[in-house]
């Protein structure tokens, strides 16, 4: 989904991290003593064996970041890992934005994390954020750790999904492959299949801040889904070669015409009409935090599996 919102760069967090040690300085230089500090054994007790260590994947990205923030206040959960090609060494706490740092820095080796939480014996889940060409060696290497995962690459290629499910299932290994983590998404897309059985006419409306990857993967998503029912739409000019109509999808019919209108929100809305009616579908997304909410019942669920499961409307 197009969704924008401002997180502190890596330069910002650099400079946080160098005035705390100044301030740290300072304080040793004049006689008085700094603030001391709290080993974890002390402020609070150790996670139960219950509690999920999550390592995020792609850190760095907004998506990322963002995710850092919310497993970090997740009942049940423990970020036990940041991983990622930029900003390395600096906290993972401060590059999300956080008012105090994680004590957890930003590495670029996987391995490392996932053999320190393997010798825990603790549930751990990668979250994978990063590349296409990354995906499969990821998942890979999480499973030899004994760690589910949670695929959110959205322009992962359905061969790489098949792949990783024969892996799986001779891992027995839990994994989630989802196309979107917008429980308002899932839901837009199980509304529009199960009016589709009742239209003959539909099309998809949808706006983008930026003019990228259009048709959006939601818009190609619910086209495909609702083409693989059986019915024909728009008859009377699916055979329309007008520009104006919209680029049609799959073979049966389905029309979609992609904006952009920088400064409004992401939407997606799915248009159906009979006789008399005008039934509209619609989704308004206003920054990535919409995500959040399905990320943790991902986590939460694909600990339980033990094969790859394709999409998050599974465990709704």
């Amino acid at each position: 989904m197009g969704v924008r919102g401002y997180l502190p760069s890596c330069s910002t967090s650099m400079h946080h991290a160098t005035t705390a040690t100044t301030r740290r300085k300072t304080a040793a230089g004049t006689g008085r003593h700094a603030p001391a500090k709290v080993s974890c054994s002390s402020a609070a007790a150790p996670p139960s064996q219950s509690t999920i260590k999550v390592v995020i994947v792609g850190a760095t990205k907004e998506i990322g970041r963002t995710a850092i923030a919310a497993v970090s206040r997740a009942r049940g959960m423990e970020l036990a890992g940041a991983i990622d090609t930029q900003c390395i060494g600096l906290d993972a706490g401060e590059i999300s934005g956080m008012e105090e740092a994680l004590e957890i820095p930003v590495l670029n080796d996987l391995t490392m994390v996932l053999g320190s939480i393997a010798q825990s014996r603790a549930t751990g889940v990668v979250v994978d954020f990063s590349e296409p060409s990354t995906v499969y060696d990821n998942v890979k290497q999480a499973a030899a750790f004994g760690l589910s995962s949670v695929v959110y690459v959205p322009k992962i290629e359905m061969d790489t999904v098949t792949e990783l499910s024969a892996f799986c299932d001779k891992a027995s290994m839990g994994c989630l492959v989802a196309p979107t983590l917008s429980i308002g998404s899932v839901l837009l897309q199980q509304a529009a299949i199960q009016a589709s059985f009742h239209y003959n006419n539909v099309e998809i409306v949808e706006s983008r801040p930026n003019p990228s990857d259009l048709p959006s993967q939601d818009a190609v998503q619910i086209a495909n889904n609702i083409s693989e029912l059986g019915q024909i739409y728009n008859r009377e000019d699916m055979e329309s070669d007008n520009p104006a109509r919209g680029q049609v999808l799959g073979e049966d019919g389905v029309r979609v015409h992609s904006m952009v209108l920088p400064g409004l929100a992401s939407s997606t809305s799915v248009i159906l009409s009979g006789p008399g009616e005008i039934y509209t579908l619609r989704l308004d997304v206003t920054n990535v935090q919409c995500l959040m909410p399905g990320l943790m019942l991902a986590i939460r669920k694909v600990i339980r599996l033990k094969n790859l499961i394709y999409g998050l409307e599974k465990f709704l």
